[in-house]
């Protein structure tokens, strides 16, 4: 009377690559978004920075990450002597400049 339903098993051709490869294929993209929008342009800003500061020399002005200004009198491997303001002379770790100062005019204020 009740005829048995067989269920049908699943093709074991080279269709089941492809649709694990098309379940990924969001994931991948989504990563290729974050490297070249994110990760890649981070790297490329910390190599200029690491050879901004290997290339510092006495008489550069620069900045550091706590906002001091002045001009480097004296370079070390470690740290910088650097000169904030006549006969005011600062150690600095060379990891914490930030950069070099913009050319110009010396503000003062």
């Amino acid at each position: 009377m009740i005829d048995v339903a067989y269920a049908m098993a699943a093709p074991s051709g080279g269709q089941g690559g492809a649709d694990s490869l098309v379940a990924f294929l969001p994931m991948i993209l989504i990563f290729a978004v974050f490297y070249f929008l994110m990760i890649r342009p981070q790297q490329k800003k910390a190599k200029e920075h690491k050879a901004m500061l290997e290339n510092l020399k006495k008489g550069d002005a620069i900045i550091t990450n706590g906002g001091l200004y002045g001009k480097v009198t004296s370079v070390s491997d470690t740290f910088l002597i650097l000169e904030i303001a006549d006969k005011v002379r600062v150690k600095v770790s060379r990891g914490h400049i930030a950069g070099l100062a913009p050319s110009g005019p010396e503000q003062t204020t």
